[in-house]
């Protein structure tokens, strides 16, 4: 496995380039990143993953898109090699299995999260041609797994390549009504300058804005994910982008579930059979809600507890994080106490995709791998919302700066263009 290892100094040189608002999407999966991005005028140039039923469903919503590249990451010169121009962004929502409990927490050192580095290695042979800005996306794992090990690797070696860093942590229960924390990693080349963002001062004689500005934004980063930011040093330095805390959440789980009776209800003998699954204290709180009446929509999971299976209830209007339904307790159960009256299902392939944020992408073929699809995504209003106070942005100040930059933002008939005098 080539690594690229981080610099130890980092040259700024100015060139006269052109950029476009173009971006690559790396390891696609569906391409929720670039349904994400479409609204604001981005154009996905690029776009790979290794699966091919992923393409299926990615091609499937995004007619006519001859882009996608079935191929491995880690072969370099075919993704090198189909890749036209200069893209002003790329993003990376690389395998976080690695980083999870279903990799054992292997980390960079397993067989899956490691293809981070098989996409630093395309940037790297991009050269001149090397995107401006790039976004990682993956689980809260990735702050802790090898004691923030990972973590700090994926940072030095982008500033290795003369990225500034930054990383917030957002969940998408601020957006859509689904737990789903996840860490986004930027950087930002040397010569862009993100409005309102404050780069680390070092030294001790200067005070250090970067340290107040994070300090001041818990909702985005916590104390732990600062502190292990502060214990990280880069060959150039962590930049604090201007980003407000996230909204607050105006739907539940009931507004998006189907209640009606042509669901796939399970019979009385299967809900019978869930709710023992229940622990006591959960078996009470479905109990109460019977005898109060009323309609209540919550979320089960089946996890394995003490040597045992146990269905774990929440009506808190939140559904749990979705997964990819490789077991049975993979997947999620809707549970409805209406009216007095009990009811279970499995969430179906059409709630999985409005708790992605992408209720209207097609369902053509196999529910099983719908739900991978969906459950390996990202969730669309968080890529919105981090496009909306991030990314846009940065592209829109780059453009400001430029003699006779246009300010289009129809990808198809008039891409943004601009003369950038320093874009890194």
């Amino acid at each position: 496995m080539t690594m690229v290892q981080a610099k130890p100094t980092v040259r700024n040189t100015k060139k006269r380039i052109v950029v476009e608002k173009t971006f690559c999407e790396f390891f696609a999966g569906i391409g929720l990143v670039r349904e994400g991005l479409l609204a604001s005028g981005w154009s996905c140039i690029y776009a790979n993953d290794i699966s091919a039923k992923k393409q299926a469903m990615y091609e499937s919503h995004f007619e006519g898109a001859t882009h996608f590249h079935l191929g491995d990451v880690w072969k370099m010169e075919e993704v090198v090699e189909r890749i036209i121009g200069r893209p002003f962004l790329a993003t990376a929502s690389f395998p976080c299995i690695d980083l999870s409990l279903a990799g054992h927490y292997r980390g960079f050192g397993g067989e899956h999260s490691s293809s981070f580095f098989g996409f630093v290695n395309v940037l790297q042979a991009l050269g001149d041609r090397r995107p401006p800005l790039v976004m990682l996306e993956n689980v809260t794992g990735f702050l802790t797994s090898r004691d923030g090990g990972d973590f700090a690797q994926a940072a030095k070696t982008l500033a290795g390549l003369g990225y500034w860093i930054d990383a917030l942590v957002l969940d998408a229960k601020n957006f859509v009504p689904q737990s789903r924390p996840r860490v986004f990693l930027i950087g930002v080349a040397d010569g862009l300058h993100p409005p309102g963002a404050v780069r680390q001062t070092p030294g001790q004689w200067i005070p250090d804005l970067w340290k107040s500005k994070v300090a001041a934004s818990n909702s985005v980063r916590s104390s732990k994910l600062i502190r292990l930011m502060e214990k990280v040093e880069l060959a150039t330095g962590w930049i604090a982008l201007d980003v407000p805390s996230p909204p607050v959440l105006k739907t539940q789980l009931a507004d998006l579930a189907d209640l009606d009776d042509q669901q796939e209800w399970w019979n009385t003998e299967e809900v019978q059979r869930h709710y023992a699954m229940m622990s006591e204290r959960h078996k009470k709180h479905v109990d109460d809600l019977l005898a109060e009446g009323g309609r209540h929509v919550g979320a089960i999971f089946r996890r394995g507890r003490n040597h045992q299976q146990r269905a774990e209830v929440r009506f808190d209007g939140l559904a749990g994080c979705l997964r990819t339904p490789r077991g049975g307790s993979a997947k999620q159960i809707i549970i409805f106490v209406d009216k007095g009256r009990l009811r279970m299902r499995w969430m179906s392939a059409r709630e999985y995709a409005r708790l992605q944020g992408a209720e209207n992408f097609p369902l053509d073929g196999d529910k099983m791998q719908l739900l991978f699809g969906f459950g390996d995504a990202v969730c669309v209003p968080v890529i919105r919302w981090i496009d909306a106070q991030v990314l846009t942005p940065i592209f829109n100040k780059a453009a400001a700066i430029v003699q006779g930059g246009s300010l289009s933002s129809s990808p198809r008939k008039e891409r943004r263009k601009a003369r950038v005098d320093e874009v890194g």
